[in-house]
């Protein structure tokens, strides 16, 4: 028999009982583990805007999620998914003071092609949502693509304990709260409080109440709120983004092409990465710099090594 010093001995059980621990993972947890927290697709050219706008937009959104391992990383099957879009304001897509509606379709659709049992969109608006719901395209295109559209139930908000900085306690929409999949859909804007309006402001539109008290202080309720929240998935849209005069708009003078489309599942650094979209410097908005100080994530996006392309 070969003699063996002990120290190889040691090394040698080591590497053995690394193996058998990842061995004993699940196909899912050995997934997460090597698995992408962060893609960015980008046009290789702009399109122009004309009747194949959708079907970039929709190309787009399928690379950027497949490019974290498909949506199957996020929805299993039977699952409830809320997808919680922008469709704060009564604007058309063009304007940009909403979420591109085909965007938001193709997330549906990728939804039930991964086996989900009910795909839902909503948001608490700032206009009255029978005026944002159609004017914004989001009703009728994630409406074709099969999801339940809804308008939220007042009497579904219901007091829940955050534990946070500034939100010890608000009201939250338990449908949203209670999905099997939340998944975050915002668009990239200019805000003049918040400084930019990204995956954090968004989460805005699963409370109720008085929500013109958030104002106040920021920089400590949005952490809160991704803090409590945690979506599953954020798909930030920058295809066309609003570096000034948001959140509403209104101009389209004010509205920029970025052709962009960003995902991944740490909040802090999509919000950082939206930042310079916005031609901005992350480490001057109060509440990205706040949530990387929580521990909710990295402004250093690149960091991340995320996954680049262009299609």
């Amino acid at each position: 028999m070969a003699y063996v010093s002990r120290r190889v001995f040691l090394q040698r059980t080591a590497l053995v009982g690394a193996g058998l621990k990842i061995g004993l993972l699940s196909p899912e947890l050995t997934r997460a583990a090597t698995a992408k927290k962060m893609s960015i697709a980008r046009y290789k050219s702009s399109p122009a805007e004309r009747d194949g706008v959708a079907e970039e937009a929709q190309r787009l959104t399928r690379k950027v999620i497949s490019d974290l391992g498909g949506m199957s990383r996020f929805v299993s099957k039977g699952n409830v998914v809320w997808v919680k879009p922008n469709i704060a304001w009564d604007r058309k897509p063009e304007q940009a003071g909403n979420t591109n509606p085909d965007v938001v379709a193709t997330i549906v659709k990728m939804c039930y092609e991964a086996g989900a049992k009910q795909v839902v969109v909503g948001d608490n608006p700032c206009n009255a949502g029978e005026r944002t719901y159609p004017n914004s395209g989001i009703r009728p295109a994630a409406e074709k693509a099969g999801a339940r559209v809804t308008y939220l139930d007042q009497r579904k908000f219901k007091k829940m304990s955050l534990k946070g900085k500034a939100l010890k306690e608000w009201e939250m929409y338990t449908e949203m709260i209670e999905a099997d999949t939340f998944i975050n859909v915002p668009i990239a804007k200019h805000h003049s409080l918040a400084g930019a309006t990204l995956g954090m402001k968004n989460l805005m539109g699963v409370c109720g109440g008085a929500r013109s008290r958030f104002h106040q202080d920021l920089t400590n309720v949005l952490p809160d709120l991704a803090t409590f929240i945690k979506p599953k998935l954020v798909v930030l849209d920058a295809i066309r983004v609003l570096p000034v005069n948001g959140p509403q708009g209104g101009n389209l003078d004010d509205v920029k092409r970025k052709d962009t489309m960003v995902a991944g599942v740490d909040q802090v650094a999509i919000d950082a990465f939206g930042a310079t979209l916005l031609d901005m410097e992350p480490k001057k908005i109060g509440h990205i710099v706040e949530a990387q100080a929580r521990g909710l994530g990295t402004m250093d996006y690149k960091s991340l090594s995320p996954v680049e392309c262009l299609v």
